[in-house]
């Protein structure tokens, strides 16, 4: 009989199926899906995860096999002592690190660095190049790039190299009271004084800058800087008068002329810090920029001479202690001449700029400044033939002088009141006198004060400027003040006739009413070649303005000078003439600027400027236009 075996439920058999799989399953290692990732290498061969500019992408390494690799490179490194050497750096100066102790980036490959595996394994360049590494290259023709041209990284070690080019391009027709040639008229049948007025100029200046400096420049000056800046320019006139351009009248009414100057070669020195913040004392050697005051009233000029400088009590107060030797000036381009022997005038100068005083956000200065002019016993004629030592004015004889000047110049705001401010005091002597053989004791007085405020887009100024006129060119005082050499940016600036043009004095000697660039009625030869004047009529200006952002690439200024002279009696002395009104007249002008990238590398400027004459000029000048059109493109790398 056979035997039966039982057979168990359907239901019992499904779940130890499902209990053998699962079993099953769980004996099988577990195998991690792992997304593709992608590696990058930089330049010195690492690998990252991270993409950075310049970075090449390649296949990440295999994990395990990276640590081992790091791990076995590492302890090959390690002396026997257990303790990690650096290059170049003994056994027992290191720190002991097991490599064992280190802890898994999960992030990278590369177990993570610590200071010393930093400085050792990863070469950085200075911080001007590291930059570089993440793709950014120089740029050398933008100068708004990193541009190794424009001193935006060192060309080796600590120095840096910086080099500009200015190009200023000037094409002017101008009005200007002109004489009749002594010798001869370029006008037949033309008899009278006055001939005619019409002039043009046209002017290339091309001024290079090389600058060689040593030390970061961020928060201190530099440890050395040599600097030289040579100037070219090309220039011509055409007059419609003969002996305006040159003595002989054969040259004829035009003149083309070039010249080769050097408005800057010094040495400076950084000599000490004298406190945490980099307060600092310098010094400088050779023919360098130079302002006395902020508006170039007094003395502004490029000249060879010797300045210690600094500052104190983190830059609240500075300070200068400067002697300058005069150079020469080239007589139509008015550029240095250092071919020509240096002048005997000496200009010593001590300053203090004191910051936020009397009140924050207003600097004020004390200055005092002596001229020593000693070119008592020469005669100096300019390369158009013309005398312009002694100054063909009076008794036409050498002279010299010996003048102080003490002055205080402010500039700031006062709230929202903008205020510019100067006051000097000049006296000493001169001998002889202009009029008089005897020494003539210099007493003289200075004031200008320009204020002005903001309404968004506008900027309304007054403006007021007071020189002391001499009312008696026979006595033993001389009253006119005079600079030294000025360049004034006040009321208008170059843009106002009465500035920009010189007025000659015509019947009066050889000298001009006014200079070109100044303001001040000194009766001299020339502001570049001559000598300062101190008995002249003196001046008073009451001047309104207004500057207008029409856009952010378009500036619009008007501008209204009323002028009149202090005392006149030295200019009826000159003239041999009868009472002079004092009155010169009002002086109104407009000028735009425009500046397509909102910056200084491309400005075009165009103005246009008429003096409307008052007795005083009609005086001086009967029936003489005095008006001006100024074109000037100015392109900067």
């Amino acid at each position: 009989m056979r035997q039966q075996i039982a057979t168990p439920p359907s239901g019992v058999l499904v779940a130890l199926l499902l209990k053998t799989l699962l079993a099953t399953l769980l004996a099988i290692p577990a195998t991690p899906v792992v997304a593709a990732q992608a590696c990058y290498q930089d330049d010195d061969g690492r690998i990252v995860k991270r993409r950075r500019p310049g970075f090449r992408e390649v296949p990440c390494p295999d994990t395990e096999a990276a640590q081992a690799a790091a791990a076995e490179a590492i302890a090959e490194e390690k002396p026997a002592s257990g303790r990690r050497r650096l290059p170049g750096a003994r056994e027992d100066d290191q720190i002991t690190r097991a490599v064992a102790a280190r802890t898994r980036n999960p992030v990278s490959v590369v177990p993570r660095p610590e200071l010393e595996d930093y400085v050792a394994r990863v070469p950085v360049p200075d911080r001007w190049r590291i930059v570089e590494g993440l793709g950014y290259e120089d740029d050398w023709f933008n100068p708004y790039n990193r541009n190794t041209l424009k001193g935006d990284r060192p060309i080796h070690g600590e120095w840096f190299f910086n080099m500009a080019f200015i190009s200023d391009s000037i094409f002017e027709l101008r009005q200007v009271p002109t004489p009749v040639g002594g010798i001869s008229t370029g006008n037949p049948g033309q008899i009278d004084v006055f001939g005619s007025s019409d002039q043009w100029v046209g002017v290339e200046n091309l001024l290079m800058e090389f600058v060689y400096l040593k030390g970061d420049t961020v928060f201190r000056p530099p440890d050395w800087e040599f600097r030289f800046t040579p100037a070219v320019q090309i220039n011509y006139v055409n007059l419609d008068e003969v002996t305006g351009v040159n003595v002989d009248p054969r040259r004829g009414r035009t003149r083309t002329d070039t010249h080769i100057g050097v408005q800057a070669a010094f040495i400076d020195k950084h000599l000490r810090n004298v406190s945490d913040r980099f307060d600092f004392d310098s010094i400088r050697i050779g023919i360098q920029p130079f302002s006395s005051d902020f508006r170039g009233f007094l003395f502004q000029d490029n000249q060879l001479g010797i300045r210690l400088f600094g500052n104190r009590n983190n830059n609240i107060f500075q300070y200068n202690l400067a002697w300058f030797r005069r150079l020469e000036k080239d007589t139509n381009s008015g550029l240095n001449d250092v071919t020509k022997d240096i002048r005997d005038d000496d200009v010593f100068i001590a300053n203090l700029y004191w910051q936020d005083f009397p009140v924050k956000g207003f600097v004020s200065q004390a200055t005092v400044l002596h001229n020593r002019n000693t070119e008592d016993n020469e005669f100096y004629f300019d390369e158009n033939r013309f005398i312009q030592r002694p100054a063909s004015l009076g008794q036409e004889r050498p002279r010299g002088y010996d003048v102080t000047y003490l002055g205080y110049n402010g500039d700031g705001h006062f709230g929202r009141l903008n205020l510019t401010t100067s006051l000097y005091f000049a006296f000493g002597h001169t001998d002889p006198g202009v009029f008089v053989n005897d020494k003539v004791n210099v007493k003289s007085l200075f004031f200008a004060a320009e204020v002005s405020m903001d309404f968004d887009w506008i900027r309304p100024r007054l403006s007021f400027l007071y020189t002391s006129g001499d009312d008696d060119p026979y006595d033993d005082e001389a009253n006119g003040f005079d600079a030294i050499f000025e360049n004034p940016q006040f009321a208008g600036s170059d843009t106002s006739y009465w500035i920009r043009q010189g007025i000659p004095l015509i019947g009066g000697g050889r000298v001009a009413l006014s200079g070109r660039n100044a303001m001040i009625p000194s009766l001299r030869s020339s502001k570049e070649e001559g000598q300062s004047n101190f008995t002249n009529p003196g001046l008073i200006l009451i001047g309104a303005g207004v500057d207008m952002d029409l856009l952010p690439e378009l500036r619009m200024s008007l501008n209204w000078n009323y002028l009149r002279f202090d005392e006149t009696a030295v200019l009826e002395a000159a003239r041999n003439q009868g009472p002079i009104d004092a009155e010169i007249g009002h002086d109104v002008s407009v000028s735009f600027i425009y500046r397509p990238f909102m910056s200084q590398n491309i400005v075009l400027r165009a103005s246009y400027a008429r003096l409307i004459p008052g007795d005083g000029f009609d005086d001086l000048y009967p029936d003489e236009d005095s008006d001006y059109f100024l074109l000037n493109l100015t392109l900067a790398y």
